[in-house]
């Protein structure tokens, strides 16, 4: 007999005891969640496709409305306490809600190792500029590092860490090491012609509104993890308010810093061994690294309370170890930069999916006690919403894609919830 969802921690509301996190919880952890060498990396893309001012319109605009998205998702989990798989078993209901809970699961497995070959693949480049190591003899060593580090954090407590270890020690290095890596590149670039970057014009190959949707790509990315943590806030309004801050601020800088970096540097340039090149640039690199590691624990603890949801016989702590040593043994054995295109076409699948559930939040506290095992309206709402981000990605690039499926999804959704 399958267990019921009202025994299931994962499928129920937080404990108010658990109702722990404040204003600086939610912000520190969104600001450390929206720092990272990708975000760079994609910051990098927008030049020079488009000119100087044109992408930092499309990095405002994209970073507000996407971290908008995100701290929405975090009011809705902090108001109903519920977990992401328990937002989608009252939205979707409990037998369908499996389907995106699964694959959910398969991302977060896929993208935390793509991180670890991420702070991989950056200690090596660190080893092999500073001390001249040779990186395919320590590809299995350095990965396994990281994968140990992952594992010790998922035997401990998510609330700790982020109250104690993200907000008091890993915030301020990483606001230190991006403001170092702010002031070096500003440097160079004081040294070259401001009013020329300023003025720069752009090849024409990204639009507007495709260059905001690259830009919301990152946060939206989040959608599906948001509510796990912003259910254990104390005060909804307040968790809204400090994520949004928190993540498009962090979106807002590591994008910039990206147009930054490849402005002042060569068009085909490394990133990471630019970083590298700078004054004081293995220090920061090293901190920006480091906090990659939280990212991944974002990743892999989602997974984990995912995963317990359907298996709820083992906690989410023993699902978070066995995970992260998936996580590392996979990062060994796969290619997962060629993999990269995949785990985006499957982030595809979430942006319509919370669509749907930001339209539907009033049937979320009514169907919270239904045993309902699938509701027709959303699953097909949700199926059109993945065909439009699709077909948009194949037909009409320059309106983007993100955006026109979350439009759709977000609108039929809500003009059907009473349904």
């Amino acid at each position: 007999m399958a267990q019921s969802s009202f025994d299931n921690s994962a499928l129920m509301p937080v404990a108010s005891a658990e109702r722990v996190f404040t204003a600086y919880s939610h912000a520190s952890l969104w600001f450390s969640l929206g720092v990272g060498l990708l975000v760079i990396q994609i910051g990098a893309y927008l030049v020079p496709a488009m000119g100087t001012q044109e992408a930092l319109w499309a990095i405002v605009l994209g970073s507000i409305f996407g971290s908008g998205l995100v701290a929405w998702v975090a009011k809705l989990g902090c108001d109903t306490g519920l977990s992401s798989a328990g937002l989608m078993h009252s939205v979707f209901g409990s037998r369908f809600a499996k389907l995106p809970v699964m694959l959910n699961i398969v991302q977060l497995v896929g993208w935390t190792s793509f991180e670890l070959v991420v702070m991989r693949d950056g200690t090596l480049a660190m080893g092999e500029h500073q001390w001249g190591w040779s990186s395919p003899s320590l590809l299995a060593s350095v990965t396994v590092f990281w994968g140990g580090i992952l594992t010790l954090l998922m035997a401990s407590s998510m609330l700790g860490l982020v109250r104690h270890v993200v907000s008091k020690i890993g915030l301020p290095l990483v606001v230190l090491s991006l403001a170092w890596l702010t002031w070096q590149f500003g440097g160079i670039l004081q040294t070259q012609d401001i009013q020329a970057f300023w003025l720069k014009s752009g090849d024409g190959s990204m639009g507007l509104l495709s260059a905001i949707d690259l830009v919301v790509a990152m946060p939206v990315s989040w959608l599906p993890l948001v509510a796990d943590y912003a259910r254990h806030g104390q005060n909804s309004r307040t968790a809204m308010a400090a994520t949004w801050v928190g993540y498009a601020i962090a979106n807002i800088w590591c994008y910039v810093l990206g147009v930054l970096i490849i402005s002042v540097s060569s068009p085909d340039i490394n990133l990471v061994n630019t970083l590298l090149v700078a004054q004081g640039g293995l220090l920061a690199l090293g901190l920006i690294l480091i906090d990659e590691l939280d990212n991944a624990y974002g990743d892999v603890y989602s997974a984990s309370l995912n995963s317990h949801s359907l298996f709820a016989k083992w906690s989410a702590k023993q699902f978070g170890i066995l995970m992260a040593v998936v996580c590392t043994l996979l990062a060994i054995v796969l290619p997962m930069h060629s993999l990269e295109p995949f785990l985006l076409m499957l982030s595809s699948v979430f942006i319509p999916l919370y669509g749907v559930i930001l339209g539907r939040t009033k049937n979320i506290v009514t169907n919270q006690q239904s045993t309902a095992t699938m509701y027709v309206w959303p699953v097909l709402i949700w199926l059109l919403g993945i065909a439009v981000f699709h077909l948009c990605a194949q037909f009409t690039p320059q309106w983007g894609s993100a955006l026109p499926s979350l439009g759709v999804s977000l609108g039929l959704s809500w003009l059907t919830q009473d349904a």
